[in-house]
């Protein structure tokens, strides 16, 4: 039964990059890898300036960005590229119906906009905090990272208990 979900999230990962890759190539970011999985590398085919790379484990998915590029951008561009997959994955969700489609796209949507380290959450916090601040802050960046994840278990904890009783 576990198993029959899969492939719905590997298409849901492969919704939620392709939505970053779209709203970086809007914003003019390049990108210079798009990865499935995690792991060893399977095999990997170039198109332009993009290496796609397959690996081993099916349980992730990734876009590398030039990170140079999308710091440069205004805050509203980057907000864009990294909430972009949260919002394909919403968007794909409502048309698939109660379907188990649209569950791994609720899911993934919803463990990608917590604020838990390297998460897209996380990464716009950040990108947030640094626009208001004007610059980077290590003080507040780790006390953001540390209660965004504290914040996240207690209510991903509260869940799993209120579900239990």
């Amino acid at each position: 039964m576990l198993f029959d979900y899969i492939p719905y999230f590997v298409l849901a990962l492969v919704i939620h990059e392709a939505c970053h890759c779209v709203a970086a190539y809007a914003c003019r970011i390049s990108i210079s890898e798009f990865g499935i999985g995690w792991g060893p590398k399977l095999f990997g085919l170039r198109v332009r300036n993009v290496e796609y790379i397959f690996r081993a484990l099916p349980f992730g998915a990734y876009v590398r960005f030039d990170v140079a590029e999308l710091q440069k951008r205004k805050l509203r561009e980057q907000v864009l590229v990294f909430m972009a997959g949260i919002i394909g994955n919403l968007i794909a969700a409502s048309l698939s119906g109660a379907t188990p489609f649209s569950l791994m796209n609720y899911l993934l949507a919803a463990t990608n906009i917590l604020p838990l380290y390297q998460q897209d959450g996380w990464k716009c916090g950040m990108v947030m905090l640094r626009g208001i601040l004007h610059q980077k802050s290590p003080m507040v960046e780790w006390t953001f990272t540390i209660a965004g994840t504290t914040l996240s278990f207690a209510v991903l904890g509260a869940e799993v208990l209120r579900r239990f009783q």
